[in-house]
């Protein structure tokens, strides 16, 4: 299975080309777009405002100047706007390269499997995008109340396993984590410390001005690493470049997200009491994305001291064993935490032998990030149930929390709701339509959502179950520079915000709850007919805003 930046299902990684988290980034096609010059006029790589000097960067600009500016006055001052984002963009690729914001070159065929081989910067937006404060405080108090929830509904066997009953008939790969998630409730298998690195997914949606959750991820939520290099790139541009764009670098949150996962990592492996156990990394055989990974390697080396090792599921079936007290050990060495950077996708199962060394793992006491019920908790089906009325009362008890997350919830539905579905079939751009399978499949918009949503109505049965029906979310477009391969480029964008969260418990003790970090990606706008985005995804930070 190849990396990141090129699998077709890589699900959780927000990937930058040809991934399923490519395809569901644009909930929405492209709004009904300004012509460029407008766009440029108006704002200046979408973050001045006022433009001081930039209102008419644009490169796509026509000869039309704004009101007031003469076209001789503003060519020039466009011509030396020009100048300044080449200088940027070149200043930015040699940032990236001296400071590990890097990725594998796809160009290059070992640049998944030898490290230090064929590296290529992250692609990457050239400044921040405009986020208003609002907005970002309410993602980042939401961060801990979903790591909470994750663990109580982790804990309710029962209601993950009625919840998904019908996804498994017709989804093979929820069928198969549900049956090794069955086998430790027989044994009454309990988890005593439990980790979560999670990552919750939101948009701003202009029809309703507010902010909206995509998704939450549960299982190798990834980017900590490069995502916490991205706000130091763009603070040392402002630092720079700050008084001509009119931005202060200030307003560039601190992005700790990949010290506070090699944090929690550590603090895990301190709760499991054994100073010789290694943490164990899950990988693909492939993986474009390593440096990512790298970061958090670094970080528990050198201000933890903690030892971690890569392996992939195959390689685990096959150097690994579980003692009859429980321990893992893999090649020769006691595994206190699997951490898994893999395992969430059908592609990541291409034999028998890489479910056995997912049960194997699973059947020990090492602490597993994350565990098969916090795995669960993440899928498409178990946001929907939770976004029915009186289920988040099953598992919380703090009536603040709950009202703060149904607030945060878009549209869920499943197909059992006809109503919704004579509505989705008479207004279907109000509407996507996501299958219920993780890692792979294109969510389905427009005239085809219509068609899918007719066809199952005919053909009722249990095909109902592979799909939930999400309410549309429809984003801001704005102009913006991104960098790609060294190349700048301008296009109409949106951007979708990543929290990070990481909770520890070891039983009734919450050791570590916390908001860590954010991941910012930026995606062009522009989609084919079928809704689905066409383009790739940059890492982006954000530039904090008082208004939207």
């Amino acid at each position: 299975m190849s990396s990141c930046v090129t699998t077709p299902h890589h699900h959780h990684h927000g990937c930058f080309s040809g991934s399923r988290r490519r395809r569901r980034l644009l909930q929405a096609p492209a709004p009904r777009a300004r012509p460029l010059h407008v766009v440029a006029a108006a704002a200046f790589l979408k973050h001045v405002a006022p433009p001081p000097r930039c209102a008419v960067a644009s490169r796509a600009m026509s000869a039309e100047a704004p009101l007031g500016v003469t076209p001789a006055a503003a060519a020039a001052e466009g011509e030396e706007m020009v100048a300044v984002v080449d200088e940027m963009a070149e200043e930015a690729a040699v940032w990236c390269a001296v400071h590990g914001l890097v990725v594998g070159d796809r160009a290059e065929p070992r640049s998944g499997t030898l490290p230090g081989v064929g590296l290529v910067h992250a692609p990457f937006a050239l400044l921040p995008t405009r986020f208003p404060a609002s907005f970002w405080k309410q993602a980042r108090e939401l961060a801990p109340i979903f790591n909470d929830l994750v663990d109580r509904v982790s804990l309710d066997g029962e209601f993950l396993q009625d919840s998904l009953s019908r996804t498994r008939q017709v989804d093979d790969f929820t069928s198969r984590l549900l049956d090794i998630h069955a086998k430790m409730m027989e044994v009454n298998k309990e988890e005593d410390i439990r980790l979560g690195l999670h990552r919750s997914d939101y948009m701003l949606d202009s029809e309703t001005n507010s902010l909206l959750q995509i998704e939450l991820n549960t299982i190798s939520s990834s980017f900590p690493g490069l995502s916490s290099l991205v706000s130091e790139l763009h603070r040392t541009l402002l630092n720079r470049h700050g008084k001509v764009l009119g931005l202060d670098s200030k307003r560039i949150p601190q992005n700790w997200a990949a010290t506070q996962f090699a944090e929690a990592l550590s603090m895990a492996w301190t709760e499991f009491n054994n100073k010789s156990a290694v943490i164990m990394m899950v990988v693909q055989p492939e993986e474009r994305n390593m440096y990512d990974q790298y970061w958090l390697i670094n970080h528990l080396k050198e201000s933890h001291g903690v030892k971690t090792i890569r392996k992939t599921l195959a390689q685990v079936e096959a150097e690994g064993q579980v003692l009859p007290d429980g321990t893992l050990v893999v090649d020769g060495q006691t595994v206190s935490v699997v951490y898994f950077r893999a395992g969430y996708s059908p592609n990541d199962y291409p034999s028998e032998a890489e479910w056995r060394a997912r049960l194997l793992m699973e059947q020990s006491s090492a602490i597993k990030c994350p565990s098969i019920s916090y795995h669960l908790v993440g899928t498409k089906k178990i946001q929907q149930e939770l976004a029915k009325p009186n289920i988040l009362e099953r598992f919380l008890n703090n009536k603040e929390d709950i009202s703060k997350l149904r607030k945060c919830f878009a549209g869920l539905w499943s197909l059992d709701n006809e109503e919704i579905v004579k509505t989705a079939i008479e207004k279907p751009d109000l509407f996507v339509l996501k299958p219920q399978r993780e890692g792979g499949g294109n969510n389905i918009y427009g005239h085809d959502l219509r068609e899918t949503l007719v066809r199952l109505q005919k053909e009722q049965g249990e095909a109902l179950a592979a799909y939930i029906l999400m309410q549309r979310i429809f984003p801001r477009a704005s102009l913006t520079h991104l960098v790609q391969g060294g190349v700048c480029f301008e296009d109409l964008t949106i951007s979708e915000l990543g929290i990070f969260g990481a909770y520890l418990r070891n039983k009734d003790k919450v050791v570590l709850n916390n908001q860590c970090g954010y991941l910012m990606r930026t995606k062009v706008s522009s989609s084919n007919e079928g809704g689905v985005a066409a383009g790739f995804a940059v890492l982006d930070s954000i530039l904090l805003t008082d208004e939207w």
